[in-house]
């Protein structure tokens, strides 16, 4: 059975320097590029909104002194 993380599907594979783009993440049989970059998104923006709401805390403690 065929690696299914494989996009060649020839018998004879071109040596590396040869291929012009390298083969895309399949994960499941979909590609998982995508589902990366928007991981990555929602994670900056949850860390970013997160570290917001910590300097937010110490501004409001440090108005009641």
């Amino acid at each position: 059975m065929a690696d299914p993380t494989t996009t060649e599907t020839g018998a004879v594979s071109a040596p590396a320097a040869v291929r012009a783009k390298p083969a895309k993440t399949i994960d499941a049989g979909k590609q998982a590029n995508r589902r990366i970059g928007v991981r990555l998104v929602i994670y900056t923006v949850a860390t970013h909104a997160f570290a917001g709401f910590i300097l937010l805390l110490f501004e409001l403690g440090n108005r009641n002194k």
